[in-house]
């Protein structure tokens, strides 16, 4: 998967990614703040559920997956 970040503020990151089920780039802000989260959330193109998990280690994002909700 490829996917890149920008980063906002020292608690919050846009991070870029491609959809899991239509392909489509789109974008999500990530509290960083948080160190490991899981949740779902809507594709902006398609509309599909997105289960979004990450990591942070040291104020940067060290993991990120978004897969197909099951």
């Amino acid at each position: 998967m490829d996917f890149h970040a920008t980063d906002g503020d020292k608690d919050s990151m846009e991070h870029y990614f491609f959809c899991p089920y239509c392909g489509e780039e789109i974008s999500m802000v990530l509290d960083l703040s948080v160190r490991r989260q899981t949740y779902v959330e809507d594709c902006e193109v398609c509309c599909n559920p997105i289960e979004i998990t990450y990591a942070v280690e040291d104020d940067n994002l060290s993991t990120f997956a978004a897969k197909v909700l099951e």
